[in-house]
């Protein structure tokens, strides 16, 4: 029989006020595109703290998990104070303040289950990807803390004229977080993108944007890609390579990787997260088909 355990997502000191409670106020999701401005507008003070703060983003939310980790029937949601399910994808804001984005966790680092967020399931809760009707594993450990953006969309339909013309994968994008600390399944954290780059997988484009926790303590000295060489000497080639390499065991052969093979900067990270958004925006209007997305 399947078991419930509900755990805070983080101890924190970044809880927000009654005042910029997003869950309050952003039903229904279609509108919350611009809650970040609102809530700007009316605590101006807000992404002032939101850069002095710990990382770890708890907005009044918990995780709740259904079955037992590593079996098919395992899923981790997300619920409000009232106990109500909401979408890790589509009822976290994007944004954090300025240049601070709120990154869900879905693999930790140095493990190998991959987790994903249920983009076909009601609540889009987080489940071990599945294959044949079988768990999926890495074929070893990811070295990173692996997640997504919320309200982001690599749209399927949208071909990219700077990537060889790659269309979206149909999933949010991914974030890969450098820093020193491994975090837990759903865990939220508040980020800064600092690099970019454009895999693609079996002719779909798979955006990877390189970012950092800002409670890491070399937050503070990388702001850029070149910062990220500088401290975190060799990272960007290892996430390349990492990802170029993982289905070859599999006997798939290697990713590729478009913009000259090579990490973009931050500003052009900062691109595809603001491409991607109001691509997300278009989804959940329904200006564009969602096929077998779930949006309610």
């Amino acid at each position: 029989m399947a078991t419930a355990r509900v755990l805070a997502v983080s101890n924190t000191s970044c809880l927000l006020s009654k005042t910029t409670s997003f869950l309050a106020k952003q039903r229904p999701y279609r509108n919350n595109l611009c809650f970040t401005r609102r809530a700007a507008a009316a605590a101006p003070s807000l992404s002032r703290r939101s850069l002095t703060c710990r990382a770890i983003y708890n907005p009044e939310v918990q995780i709740k998990e259904e079955g037992q980790p590593e079996t098919l029937d395992y899923r981790v949601f997300f619920v409000d104070r009232s106990g109500q399910k909401v979408s890790p994808w589509h009822d976290i804001p994007l944004r954090s303040g300025d240049g601070v984005f709120n990154f869900i966790v879905e693999i930790p680092k140095e493990s190998s289950a991959k987790m994903e967020v249920a983009t076909d399931e009601p609540n889009t809760p987080i489940k071990q990807d599945t294959k044949k009707g079988k768990l999926r594993y890495y074929p070893y450990n990811i070295n990173w803390n692996y997640g997504l953006l919320p309200q982001t969309w690599e749209d399927p339909s949208l071909a990219n004229s700077e990537v060889d013309g790659a269309f979206g994968d149909n999933d949010p994008v991914d974030v890969v977080e450098i820093g020193e600390s491994r975090r837990k399944v759903g865990e939220i954290l508040k980020v800064k993108p600092l690099a970019a780059l454009a895999m693609i997988d079996e002719g779909e484009l798979d955006w990877k944007i390189v970012a950092i926790s800002l409670d890491d303590p070399k937050a503070s000295l990388v702001n850029d890609i070149d910062d990220v060489e500088k401290h975190f000497p060799g990272t960007l080639t290892a996430i390349r390579d990492w990802f170029r390499d993982y289905k070859i065991p599999d006997g798939k052969p290697a990713n590729k990787f478009g913009l000259g093979n090579k990490a973009a900067s931050k500003e052009y990270a900062l691109k595809v997260i603001t491409e991607t958004n109001e691509s997300w925006a278009k989804l959940v209007k329904r200006s564009i088909p969602a096929g077998d997305l779930a949006l309610a």
